[in-house]
């Protein structure tokens, strides 16, 4: 839904001053801040790896521990996709997660970031149950931040349930203009509780998905979660127009990954 200027300034100075959401009610628990150069730190992230098409017909092969597709620079962790054949795959690019390092069932998530553009490309900051064998959708994905080259600008917020995914057409979702998104640093919100979540951009809650008190195959989201910064190449979504072959390297910079919870 899109609102005039006036009631998205006005909901915004709601928003700051509503005591419900101070920021005086949030402890940080856990964050990276990248501040030192070279590999991002394994105590607190791990890889995805492989070339599998990732259930979307993905291009790229992830990668382990390999600078050319995740590093710490200047203060900013880049995960960067490059066109080379690596492994029987034209793609290189990383996949950084926190599974079983850091899982979290409520609070907010924020992460700064700047993302890639070009067509082709599919930068996303998302989450999963850490559950073992994972089951999709069963247990529940909150995507944060997705973007597609092709549709550039537009950044989109979604989850996916056994009652609600885009398999069978379902889907809850909701998107958002951020002309600038390739270009400067935006904050990448998640707030949840065990009601109701919401995602936003610098404070501007677009999207909110309800707990219907139906059970599991609406809301999973009492799980243990982890988080997941990548970059795809092509696949169903990222490729539907088309991947092109002379814009590589790509990358999307993320400086700095927050939770809180509620004190």
């Amino acid at each position: 839904m899109a609102f005039p200027p006036l009631s998205l300034a006005l909901i915004s100075i709601l928003f700051i001053l509503s005591p419900m959401h101070s920021s005086s009610q949030w402890k940080l628990v856990w964050s990276d801040e990248f501040k030192k150069d070279g590999l991002p730190d394994p105590a607190k992230w791990d890889y995805d790896i492989g070339g599998s098409g990732w259930g979307n017909n993905e291009l790229q092969y992830y990668t382990m521990a390999r600078k050319e597709n995740a590093r710490i620079e200047n203060g900013k962790l880049i995960i960067e996709a490059h066109r080379e054949p690596f492994e029987g795959k034209e793609y290189t690019s990383a996949r950084l997660v926190t599974r079983d390092i850091a899982t979290w069932s409520s609070g907010k998530i924020e992460v700064s970031a700047k993302l890639p553009s070009g067509l082709g490309t599919w930068p996303a900051i998302w989450m999963l149950a850490n559950t073992n064998p994972l089951k999709w959708p069963d247990d529940g994905e909150i995507d944060i931040m997705e973007h597609v080259g092709y549709d550039q600008g537009v950044v989109h917020a979604s989850v996916h349930t056994k009652k609600y995914n885009h398999i069978i057409g379902t889907q809850k979702t909701s998107r958002i203009n951020v002309a600038d998104c390739s270009t400067n640093f935006h904050r990448y919100q998640l707030e949840w509780n065990n009601d109701s979540l919401r995602i936003g951009i610098d404070d501007n809650y677009y999207y909110s998905f309800k707990n219907e008190n139906t059970g599991y195959d609406v809301w999973p989201l009492t799980n243990k979660f982890y988080l997941l910064l990548n970059l795809a190449v092509g696949g169903n979504w990222g490729g539907q127009k088309g991947v092109a072959t002379d814009i590589w390297p790509r990358r999307m910079e993320v400086d700095y990954v927050r939770v809180y919870q509620k004190k």
